[in-house]
């Protein structure tokens, strides 16, 4: 049968020209009453209806309309009398184009499990479910460039392999091409990287924000968006091994600027997915809705997923210091009932995400911005403050994640930063080059990293960061 040219289900489901004779491709989504095919292309989470005249239809072909099938239809586009469409298709020519055993392909039109779609996640992007949360996804990636694009940003690609440690985190995966059975060895016994593939240790990048830093000191304002690996035995639903990073840096700003910036960047996004999005987000808002009636009252997010997105763009984040926190989180009824799993006893605490949760979700009802934070919970390159205890960090707390924004004003005085470095044993010479930046020419400067997989979580609604990335990686996991 001679194709001709396709037209996308989106297309013809805003389509009036009623009448014109379409061809449409697609998988089958179900096929019922022996006449009426959904298929669905993967250009909108919504079906496009194509009606077969069954009576003068081969019936070996019918047959072989199972869930999953591929097929291409050509026909007539007829305003649809049915409820829901506004368009369906009369079926003039059908060819199937890749068949599907019906017995064997895992995913029927019933209510499949996230946990079960885990499993096939090479399969999972056919379901409505997936098909809305990466194409949220998509909008948020495209309005993270966009956004920085408008304010004259340079994008800089880091590297992925590296031979420094960015965070002092130490849980980094080694890339090496020593043989493991039995690799050289130095005099003493300890392995030879010298021999290695790089003459040296090397990892896979945990931020890209050192490399990050040089750049700003030449463009003035750069970002990054990236993979990053973290080696931690975490398996949460917060944590991937491979998740992707968006990291500005900016010089001459301080750290009220860099809240200012990280503050609009996630209005901006946000906003831009709720317009290019709307179908989609609809979508997950009433997924969502269905999913909370399984749970007890006290469990149910006070929220529904849209209003929930408009209230980080109506209010203005809240900024208070890590100490005003500690004093409101001291003195809140869940800690005073020890109903806190962490129980907040004194300053220098390290915050857990149920105190963040209580703060932006209890006590101020909007995103909160913690500054100030005490300098033996936070990396070296964070600039000390004239307390000498605390240093210039923010991280950004948004409902029902916790943390999803952590940056700070960097430390540009060259000595300070060398003896912050040595008292958390962090070597001068490897990282000459990133002291250079404080030898020439320094000058203020800041930024932050946002987690791309935590942001998708929040605008999707999503409750499992595996449901977020198309393949996770996280321990004992690496499908596909």
């Amino acid at each position: 049968m001679e194709t001709s040219k396709r037209t996308k289900v989106k297309e013809l489901l805003d389509s009036t020209a009623f009448g014109s004779t379409v061809t449409v491709k697609g998988w089958v989504r179900t096929f019922r009453n022996n006449q009426f095919i959904a298929i669905n292309d993967g250009s909108t989470i919504n079906n496009i209806q194509a009606v077969v005249d069954f009576e003068n239809t081969d019936e070996t072909l019918l047959k072989r309309l199972t869930t999953g099938a591929a097929i291409s239809v050509t026909g007539e586009l007829i305003e649809s009398l049915g409820k829901g469409q506004k368009v369906e298709i009369k079926v003039k020519e059908l060819e199937i184009l890749g068949d599907s055993d019906a017995e064997k392909f895992p995913l029927q039109p019933k209510k499949h499990s996230l946990e079960f779609l885990r499993e096939i996640a090479h399969l999972r992007f056919r379901t409505n479910t997936f098909n809305a949360v990466f194409k949220v996804r998509h909008a948020l990636a495209f309005a993270i460039h966009q956004f920085f694009n408008e304010r004259g940003f340079v994008y800089m690609h880091t590297p992925i392999i590296t031979a420094s440690d960015a965070e002092g985190a130490g849980e980094m995966f080694r890339v090496t091409t020593l043989d493991f059975d039995n690799p050289p060895r130095t005099e003493d016994g300890k392995v030879d990287f010298k021999q290695d593939f790089f003459g040296k240790s090397t990892n896979l990048t945990v931020s890209g924000q050192l490399e990050g830093e040089l750049a700003a000191m030449a463009f003035g304002d750069i970002y990054t968006f990236g993979p990053t690996f973290r080696a931690e035995n975490s398996n949460t639903t917060r944590h991937l091994a491979e998740f992707w990073m968006i990291e500005p840096e900016m010089a001459f700003y301080d750290l009220n600027d860099n809240m200012q910036l990280a503050e609009d960047l996630l209005k901006y996004v946000i906003k831009h997915a709720m317009t290019t999005c709307a179908d989609e987000i609809e979508f997950l808002k009433n997924r969502l809705l269905e999913e909370e009636k399984q749970k007890p009252q006290d469990e149910r997010s006070e929220l529904d997923l849209v209003t929930k997105l408009n209230f980080c763009l109506e209010n203005n984040f809240e900024r208070l210091t890590y100490t005003e926190a500690i004093e409101i989180l001291k003195n809140s009824t869940p800690n005073k009932k020890k109903k806190f799993k962490y129980l907040i006893e004194s300053w220098g605490a390290d915050l857990q995400s149920e105190h963040e949760r209580y703060l932006v979700e209890k006590h101020f009802k909007k995103p909160v911005i913690l500054t100030d934070y005490p300098k033996d919970i936070k990396a070296f390159y964070m600039r000390q403050n004239d307390d000498g205890k605390t240093v210039r960090a923010m991280d950004i707390l948004f409902p029902g994640i916790g943390e999803i924004v952590g940056g700070s004003q960097r430390e540009e005085r060259l000595e300070l930063l060398e003896k912050r470095m040595q008292e958390m044993e962090i070597s001068a010479e490897e990282l000459y080059w990133y002291l250079d930046t404080r030898r020439f020419g320094t000058a203020p400067h800041a930024g932050f990293g946002l987690g791309f997989e935590r942001l998708v979580l929040f605008v999707t609604g999503m409750t499992n960061i595996r449901d977020v990335i198309a393949f996770p990686r996280a321990p004992k996991t690496a499908e596909f």
